[in-house]
């Protein structure tokens, strides 16, 4: 092989290993990405139910079974692929995850789960009546919080 031969190879090899780690990083933003807009809608939907549980909107029984199912239903989706390794707070733009986040397994699956046994709940309490949908909205928000105050940054 010549010596243009090898610096060629050299570069072609360097660029694919470039393009290979774009990729990655690539893959990482679209997960930050995603979880962002699946928390968004988690917002949102609390958002109706909060509102209504405050009386700054008016109960409405099929609305609110329409935005409580819509939580059940999210918090059913996996979300495996939205936490990759080097998506954490100063690994990625506009992540604010905690490292700890991925050391902690078994407290993030303990919370994870008080979050959904939370969401069932108001799932079968939000079309009842205000006074249940008020009962079943604060175990939720004590769920939402509970990871959020131990694996996310401040703004």
């Amino acid at each position: 092989m010549t010596w243009n031969s090898r610096l060629l190879a050299a570069a072609a090899a360097g660029a694919l290993g470039l393009a290979g780690a774009a990729v990655a990083q690539s893959a990482v933003d679209a997960a930050v990405k995603a979880r962002k807009a699946h928390m968004q809608l988690y917002a949102f939907n609390l958002g109706v139910l909060g509102g209504m549980a405050k009386g700054e909107i008016a109960y409405d029984a099929g609305r609110a079974a329409e935005a409580a199912g819509n939580i059940a239903a999210l918090a059913s989706l996996s979300q495996a692929g939205y936490w990759p390794e080097g998506s954490a707070q100063g690994q990625v733009e506009g992540s604010r995850a905690l490292p700890a986040l991925w050391t902690n397994g078994d407290d993030v699956m303990a919370k994870a789960k008080a979050f959904q046994e939370a969401v069932t709940a108001l799932a079968a309490a939000a079309g009842t009546d205000l006074a249940a949908l008020q009962g079943a909205i604060g175990p939720v928000g004590q769920a939402c919080g509970a990871c959020h105050e131990s694996y996310r940054a401040p703004e």
